[in-house]
């Protein structure tokens, strides 16, 4: 019983899609953003397995490097309307972060060098601008740092979600919590590049929507 990462990472990518169809085609619809704010704390959550479990950690940075690359044009069009946007990165850069993060702290013994590397990451995340910047990286530092006691990292990053303020959408992050208290450690079916594949594509589909069909299509007329 309980869900496998392969079922978290279906729910974490169905919600994104949602919230990234609300944000690119549905701009003034809440509903779609409501949802979609479950997407982040799972793939988070995720990132984390999926350090603890790899067996080539400089090989995962390089796999998420280049898909952060790849995805940073269809981000920049779909949200900005740009090719280049140099204000905001996607969202693997800041998994990316935070898997050197981890890999940086697990290289330390002592409590401060673990505490500077962390802080340094989350430094660097506000200044490249990625996808929730220095607060993603510290849902992946809780997620990391009380992997093996879910009993605190579920409630704290629960919490984590009401950083922005208690009126914020992101508040409604804490819907993913649930689902994470019933993950049962599995696997699952591997659907590993999938998801590196389908989020470059699925921005560009949306940009191409906004684009090419006309503003009355999305307004219901």
């Amino acid at each position: 019983m309980g869900l496998s990462t392969f079922q978290l990472k279906w729910i974490a990518i169905i919600t994104m899609l949602i919230d990234h169809i609300g944000a690119v085609l549905f701009p003034y619809e809440l509903g779609y953003r409501i949802i979609g704010r479950i997407a982040f704390p799972i793939f988070c959550f995720l990132i984390v397995e999926g350090f603890s479990h790899t067996r080539d950690v400089r090989r995962y940075m390089v796999r998420l490097g280049i898909f952060a690359l790849i995805s940073e044009l269809p981000y920049d069009l779909a949200f900005h309307g740009e090719m280049v946007y140099a204000e905001g990165q996607n969202v693997f850069f800041t998994l990316l972060l935070g898997v050197l993060m981890m890999y940086m702290m697990s290289l330390c013994s002592a409590i401060p060098l673990k505490a500077m590397a962390a802080v340094s990451i989350a430094v660097l995340a506000e200044v490249l601008n990625t996808d929730y910047s220095a607060r993603g990286i510290l849902l992946i530092l809780i997620y990391y740092i009380f992997r093996e006691k879910r009993v605190i990292s579920l409630p704290a990053g629960a919490l984590w979600n009401f950083s922005y303020g208690w009126g914020m959408v992101q508040c409604c992050g804490v819907l993913a919590t649930p689902f994470l208290a019933f993950y049962n450690g599995k696997r699952g079916p591997k659907i590993k590049y999938f998801f590196y594949v389908f989020y470059p594509a699925h921005l560009l589909v949306l940009y191409f929507l906004k684009t090419y069909l006309p503003a009355d299509f999305w307004m219901g007329r």
